[in-house]
Order: structure tokens, then sequence, then C-alpha cells
């Protein structure tokens, strides 16, 4: 079973996978960008912020990314539970902040191209409010390249995310990131079941 964690920076992804990932044998726990050797660096070009790329180059990078982690960690797991921090509802929803003369039909494509066509079995979606993304982003002191734009650019990333969820009506969990992690943990448990 693939299932894809997505939400912007900040909003308890990383501690609800590990939650998660306790309570399953062997479970597969990968992200996007960075899932893979190729990954790793893929993800320092673009969040270290050494380089400025261009819209399209950016987006091309992410989705050379996605097709060499399908490739390498989702396809060759295809019988385990594979939970991926991130995946190509991201890829398209910040592609679509970066530039808004794209058309998200044609992202589209280029993703399932990426993912040979297989989309994730489930979706975790997590949503926060400004005053909550505030909160836990200036807490944590530093931010990457992409956090550097701003909570607005990050909440026009969350909002493209969520219709994105809406309009491919894929099996997808929405939950809300100011809940305790005790709540949101027994929300995933009883989606993921299977």
């Amino acid at each position: 079973m693939y299932i894809l964690f997505e939400g912007i920076d900040g909003v308890g992804k990383s501690t609800q996978i590990e939650l998660l990932s306790a309570k399953y044998q062997n479970p597969i726990i990968t992200k996007e960008p960075g899932g893979t050797e190729f990954g790793v660096h893929v993800r320092e070009i673009l969040l270290g912020g050494k380089f400025k790329l261009s819209p399209r180059a950016e987006a091309l990078m992410f989705l050379a990314d996605r097709a060499e982690h399908y490739a390498k960690v989702v396809a060759p797991n295809a019988n385990k539970i594979v939970i991926s921090d991130r995946g190509f509802i991201s890829g398209i929803a910040y592609a679509l902040a970066n530039e808004n003369s794209y058309d998200a039909k044609i992202l589209l494509e280029f993703n399932k191209f990426a993912l040979n066509s297989n989309l994730p079995d489930k979706v975790v979606f997590f949503e926060a409010d400004k005053e909550l993304l505030e909160q836990r982003l200036l807490s944590r002191g530093g931010s990457d390249a992409v956090e550097a734009r701003g909570f607005e650019y990050l909440l026009l990333v969350q909002q493209n995310m969520k219709n994105l969820l809406l309009d491919l009506n894929l099996n997808t969990l929405y939950i809300d990131a100011s809940k305790s992690v005790q709540e949101i943990s027994k929300e995933i448990e009883e989606f993921i079941q299977f």
C-alpha cells in the first residue's frame, strides 16, 4: 500500500509518520525529494538555496526525483506499506504557486508519467491556519529556501494541494493540524487500517 502524507512544512507530518511507522512491521518510510541517492542531491539543489532555478527547471527537478523515487522505492515495495513524506500533490501545488501560468492538467500528466500512472492508495493531508504555521515554523528557527518564501506563499501551496486533492477525488483523510498529536494519530490509524 502506497500512502502519501501531504502538507506544507510545520503541520506535523514527520511526527505522525514516526508514530505510524512504529505500529507496522517493517514499513518503508521515504520522502520526496530525497528518498533515493539521486534524490538527496536533488534535495540539496532545491532546498539548499545555492542555485536560483527558474520555476520550470525547479518543476523538472522535482519530476526527475519523483520518477527515480517511484522506480527505486515505491514500485519494488508494492507488496509492503510505503509511507512517503510528500509526493506528486506537493509537486504540482508548489509548481502552481511558483508560476501561475502553468496548466494544472499538464502538470498532472507529467506527474502521472513520472509515477508510471500509479497514484497513491491513500493520502493523509494536513492543514494549518496562518497562526499555527507561524508558531510552528518560528519555533524551529532557521528556514530552508522554500520556507523563506513566506507564510502567504506556503498557505497558497496548501490551498493548491487541497484543490488538487478535491479534484482528483483520491482516498484522502483531511487532518486539522491544530488537533493534539494523539487525536491525529488515532484518526490516521483508523483511516489506514486494512
